[in-house]
């Protein structure tokens, strides 16, 4: 799994002119599903994305997660984050996951953050829907989760 976390000021999904999610202050996080990927790791990187501590404090100091400061996200899946670009110009994405098992999953996360943050503050897209995206990325601050870093021993 492959998370793509911007803190934003705010940020859109629109679908076929309709907007489906929209929030203010939080992240835009776009997530990339394998086939390899299940309900324990998703959670593992949603926790470990909800405790990120990339919110000022009082000091001006990134000190505080989205929690602390009572942040939105707007989740979006996003299967090209397993584009394999190592051959030729044409990216494979056979690394992606299967739309029926990337789906599920995306609909569990979607879920999970919602009972962590409340039914509010989660903002979705639309699964393998066209989608158009706008934000303010608030920094910018960007930060990478990659399921493979975290399940591996730290250096």
């Amino acid at each position: 799994m492959r998370l793509v976390i911007q803190r934003v000021t705010h940020a859109e999904c629109v679908v076929d002119g309709n907007v489906t999610g929209a929030i203010k202050d939080g992240f835009l996080v776009l997530a990339g599903i394998s086939d390899t990927d299940d309900e324990e790791m998703a959670g593992k990187m949603l926790r470990k994305m909800l405790g990120l501590r990339i919110f000022a404090d009082a000091e001006g100091k990134t000190n505080l997660s989205l929690r602390d400061v009572g942040g939105n996200v707007l989740l979006i899946s996003q299967f090209t984050l397993y584009a394999d670009c190592r051959k030729g110009n044409r990216p494979s994405f056979t690394r992606a996951g299967k739309p029926e098992h990337a789906s599920a999953l995306y609909e569990y996360m979607l879920a999970e953050c919602a009972k962590e943050l409340g039914e509010g503050r989660v903002q979705r897209g639309v699964f393998g829907a066209d989608m158009k995206l706008s934000l303010l990325n608030d920094g910018p601050f960007t930060i990478i989760l990659d399921s493979d870093e975290l399940a591996g021993p730290r250096r």
